[in-house]
């Protein structure tokens, strides 16, 4: 499972790791019972600690992304579908966030904003 770290990056490691282990799941690379590397193989692969995966693992699992099993690891739970689009509407609004930030501080008013909204929305990405 490739995961890219960035120590330039303001966000904790532990917090790339949920965020990109969360994509895999919600994008269907990583599917429901798929097994995930082990915390110890994971922090060896990435050279970090394990105590940092245990940390990745522990969010994931609490947020209903993994499911973790004494003695045989941990596994990609069986997401529903709500539990994947409330996942898409947060990451959604934290985007959209930022920019009111930046439509605000470049002086944007509301109908200048929603009118780049709507041309990158019809664009293709």
């Amino acid at each position: 499972m490739e995961i890219i770290l960035s120590n330039v990056d303001g966000t904790p490691i532990y917090e790339q790791i949920v965020r990109q282990i969360k994509a895999k799941i919600v994008g269907g690379e990583l599917k429901a019972g798929e097994a995930l590397p082990s915390m110890r193989l994971l922090a060896k692969e990435l050279r970090i600690s394990v105590i940092t995966t245990k940390r990745a693992y522990e969010e994931l699992e609490r947020e209903g992304f993994l499911i973790t099993q004494i003695g045989r690891g941990s596994f990609v739970a069986p997401v529903g579908v709500e539990l994947l689009r409330e996942e898409q509407l947060r990451a959604v609004e934290e985007h959209l966030t930022d920019a009111v930030r930046a439509a605000h501080l470049g002086n944007l008013d509301e109908t200048e904003f929603l009118d780049i909204a709507k041309t990158l929305f019809e664009e293709e990405i």
